[in-house]
């Protein structure tokens, strides 16, 4: 099940490209941007991070934070974010401690094949550490112009 509106926010303690560990809760008082995908390197995967670096100034502007969180490696993580140059904070999550405390693990079919998997999904979290929209079923190419749209819509 996806969080709601309104939820509190699960903290958790990843770490990040460089192997430091992350906590949601150091961004306390700052709109927060957490997407959940599938894998580093590939194309939908590839494609999203891309466009979420290409807007990155925009949500720094905001002054909103943007996390990426897959089951991923730290050194994959390394590897992805140099390739691509990623400027915002990739987060391994190989327990799936933040996956499944924010519901993004679930059933997917894919060619008639059922299995377990990171659903592409994107919340924004207020600076008061609450849930305050939920992006289910996300599409790699236009997620973060649309989370750009509904930031710039909130602060006008």
């Amino acid at each position: 099940m996806l969080l709601e509106t309104g939820a509190i926010a699960p903290d958790f303690a990843l770490q990040n490209s460089e192997g430091n560990t992350v906590r949601l809760s150091d961004f306390a008082g700052k709109r927060v941007v957490l997407y959940f995908y599938p894998r580093d390197n590939t194309p939908g995967c590839t494609r999203q991070a891309c466009a979420f670096a290409g807007a990155y100034e925009d949500f720094r502007t905001l002054d909103v934070v943007v996390i990426g969180v897959s089951k991923d490696s730290v050194a994959s993580h390394q590897r992805f974010a140099e390739k691509y140059n990623l400027p915002f904070i990739l987060l391994s999550d190989p327990e799936l401690q933040a996956i499944q405390a924010y519901g993004v693990w679930q059933e997917k079919k894919n060619y008639g094949k059922v299995s377990m998997g990171v659903v592409r999904t994107t919340y924004v979290i207020d600076p008061e550490g609450r849930i305050e929209r939920t992006f289910p079923k996300v599409k790699p190419d236009t997620n973060a112009a649309e989370i750009l749209e509904y930031l710039r819509a909130q602060n006008s």
